[in-house]
């Protein structure tokens, strides 16, 4: 059995800088916006182990399955509900209620903005409350574009 040790270099300064340099290795790749999101998450991935190997001692096979684990619990919650906002969308479209409700927005007001509130607070906040995890930004994408919105306004 292996017992994580919190202050590996003897200090507890140092420790924490090499605690944090998977996540300022993420940000800074992401901020730098050479690198993709998913591509700069492996990165960060590779060297949490490499620190959680070298710098905690952490055994190699366990630090490789706490992260297969971590990508399970992840993935596989999130996933689903990500995919039933998919099927609430795809069966509101199929069924024309999509479009129904994209007539029904517009003619509640001509005014942009409200429809952008309308949207935004009203139509997202259900959809947060169906599925959660930000879902909601692609489904009102959506709405706001059929509304005539430009993809980039929509957007955010």
């Amino acid at each position: 059995m292996w017992n994580q040790i919190y202050n590996p270099l003897g200090n507890a300064g140092l420790s924490t800088i090499a605690a944090a340099i998977p996540v300022v290795t993420l940000l800074v790749l992401i901020a730098s916006g050479k690198v993709k999101a998913h591509i700069a998450a492996i990165i960060a991935l590779i060297v949490a182990n490499i620190i959680t190997i070298f710098i905690f001692t952490m055994p190699a096979n366990m630090s490789i399955r706490a992260s297969l684990l971590g990508v399970v619990v992840g993935f596989f919650p999130i996933g689903w509900i990500v995919l039933n906002v998919i099927f609430l969308y795809r069966i509101t479209v199929e069924t024309g209620r999509f479009e129904l409700l994209q007539r029904a927005i517009g003619g509640v007001t001509t005014d942009r903005r409200i429809q952008l509130l309308l949207i935004a607070f009203s139509f997202g906040a259900f959809f947060e409350g169906a599925s959660g995890f930000g879902t909601p930004v692609a489904i009102t994408g959506a709405v706001l574009i059929g509304l005539g919105f430009s993809p980039l306004a929509a957007s955010g």
